[in-house]
């Protein structure tokens, strides 16, 4: 029997996912790259202290390991929908400076207060989230105001590739593209900010992986492409 993706919260990641999760590739040029990218695209006057910070899809917990060095929180909370992440990233929970506490919760129903947390950080999950309107909603509800959304997503471009649906496992029908993801955001009450937002149109992210523009010198048309990666940094309104 066919499976219902419609009816799930959330897609369980292939075998091969979970082992590509845990290569330097993924932590080199996929999370680490990211968070350069995100932390370059913070305002100067946005840079500040994030005691609390939320951390959507921890996995196996490398990003918990960057969001400690990279920002120095007090306390981090790991929310994944995967009861099995309590052990796959308890060492790198360990390994953190800031106390961290795992929440094994649905990201489109996050048990946490309103206006709890300082920051949200969403990198290659929302993609594998069915519910997306009830999560980005969430994520508003449980952000302080003026509190931080840093958001890095694969758009569907990347996701509906013969590869990746080959190897990975995603919820197909609710993947969208980078504008349509800034447009959900936006309905959500999030500032968006066009000088807050980035396009890398990275090797790994093409339907080839790149060789293309390596064996031709030829290089897709930024005007023109659609998009592989969105990579933005949003806001919660201050409240008046």
């Amino acid at each position: 029997m066919a499976t219902d993706f419609k009816k799930q919260a959330w897609v369980k990641e292939s075998k091969f996912g979970d082992w590509f999760l845990q290569t330097d590739t993924w932590l080199v040029h996929v999370l680490k790259r990211a968070i350069v990218d995100l932390t370059r695209l913070i305002p100067q006057d946005k840079a500040k202290q994030f005691k609390v910070i939320l951390d959507i899809g921890s996995g196996f917990g490398h990003s918990l390991v960057e969001l400690d060095d990279n920002f120095s929180p007090e306390d981090i909370i790991a929310l994944d929908v995967d009861p099995d992440t309590l052990e796959k990233a308890a060492d790198n929970a360990q390994a953190c400076r800031a106390n961290v506490t795992f929440l094994i919760n649905n990201a489109a129903h996050i048990d946490l207060p309103d206006n709890s947390v300082d920051m949200i950080f969403c990198h290659q999950t929302f993609h594998h989230i069915v519910d997306q309107v009830s999560a980005i909603k969430e994520f508003y509800r449980v952000l302080k105001p003026g509190g931080t959304l840093l958001f890095a997503e694969s758009c569907r471009r990347y996701i509906h590739s013969f590869i990746i649906k080959l190897l990975f496992r995603h919820p197909m029908h609710v993947q969208k593209t980078d504008i349509e993801y800034l447009q959900l955001i936006k309905q959500a009450g999030f500032i968006v900010n066009e000088a807050q937002t980035s396009r890398p149109f990275l090797w790994w992210s093409r339907e080839d992986l790149g060789l293309w523009e390596t064996l031709t010198g030829k290089v897709e048309n930024p005007q023109t492409r659609e998009e592989t990666l969105i990579n933005a940094v949003l806001y919660k309104p201050e409240e008046n």
